[in-house]
């Protein structure tokens, strides 16, 4: 019964996939129809860009080396009239990926090698039918809600909760965790002397951070064991899940700088873009020290919740390096002076 759900729920959805071999594309229909998807599958890139202008695909699969032209200038053409297609790459090897920055140019959601076993695609595919899933949400909401700014306001703070709750509801270990993320950024906010409007950035941003966890697979979100290598880069698309999720609303538009670079570390050594200093998101930089504070005071199914001290001295050793030295100064004023609004914020959310 639970796989005719999933397979109903996956007949929802219209993929498209582009290669120039016909031996890959029958491949991927049988696996893709058996899985439930609707599929159409085209060995022509230009036509692919045609039938991608003419009709609605939720999901793109793209083979990178083609002829007549490759899949960065299919996805190029693709981007100057339709900004929302979800879109996979495909390599014969990663060697012969794209770079990193045209990658993030096109927008271009992940890419995986070839590969005879489908599980590493299926993987990134449910992965993207979830953010799809999750942002056609919020763009229902934002469209059928946009009669009255209180109106506005009143579903923007509702969606907030439940999203957040649908992702915190999966561990019990992070229950909790964004609203206290949410206010100590708020803490840190006030301490900085940011305006209100500025606040609320922040307490929103903090509130819907980790909501690209969404496209997480639950058994690598749930995972107790250490994670494969695998399982941690579809661990590190969060973010950039998450911002894709939110990009189309432009309620949200302040806070997708934080949801996809609050894991950026300020010698340039984090993700999804290894920004490094000031390249980073200033309210992404506050976040960032939120959240790590949070994930280190929590108790962790691996770990209990780390001494207050030990975690200190953490942003003493690291400040200039993962964290921002100006914002971690101001950190740690309040763990020395104002930890009694930690504590506070801890206790709510016991």
């Amino acid at each position: 019964m639970r796989k005719n759900i999933k397979i109903n729920q996956a007949s929802e959805y219209k993929i498209i996939a582009v290669d120039d071999e016909q031996g890959i594309i029958d491949s991927l229909s049988i696996f893709l129809k058996r899985s439930g998807y609707t599929f159409v599958g085209v060995t022509d890139p230009k036509e692919a860009i045609e039938r991608v202008k003419n009709e609605h695909f939720d999901l793109m699969i793209l083979d990178f080396i083609m002829m007549p032209i490759h899949g960065d200038q299919v996805v190029e053409k693709i981007r100057e009239f339709n900004k929302e297609l979800y879109i996979l790459l495909l390599t014969g090897h990663k060697d012969l990926a794209p770079p990193l920055d045209t990658i993030k140019r096109l927008d271009i959601q992940g890419y995986c090698e070839k590969s005879d076993k489908m599980d590493q695609l299926l993987l990134l595919i449910e992965s993207g039918i979830k953010s799809i899933s999750q942002m056609n949400i919020i763009k229902k909401i934002n469209t059928e809600l946009a009669e009255t700014y209180e109106k506005l306001e009143d579903a923007y703070m509702e969606s907030i909760e439940t999203l957040t709750y649908t992702v915190e509801a999966k561990d019990l270990y992070t229950r909790g965790h964004s609203d206290r993320v949410s206010e100590y950024s708020v803490l840190i906010g006030e301490k900085l002397n940011l305006d209100q409007d500025q606040i609320k950035t922040l307490k929103i941003g903090g509130l819907f951070h980790d909501i690209g966890k969404i496209g997480v697979p639950d058994s690598i979100l749930l995972k107790e064991e250490k994670l494969t290598d695998l399982e941690y880069s579809e661990i590190k698309n969060h973010p950039s899940i998450g911002a894709h999720i939110l990009s189309n609303a432009k309620i949200f538009k302040d806070i997708v700088p934080i949801v996809k670079h609050h894991h950026e570390k300020f010698d340039g050594t984090g993700y999804p873009g290894r920004l490094k200093g000031d390249e980073i998101p200033y309210y992404a930089r506050i976040a960032a020290i939120a959240d790590c504070f949070d994930a280190m005071t929590t108790k962790r199914p691996y770990r209990d919740a780390l001494d207050i001290d030990f975690v200190k001295n953490e942003y003493q050793k690291h400040s200039g390096t993962q964290f921002d030295p100006d914002i971690a100064k101001v950190f740690l004023d309040i763990l020395e002076n104002d930890y009694d609004k930690i504590l506070k914020i801890q206790n709510k959310y016991k």
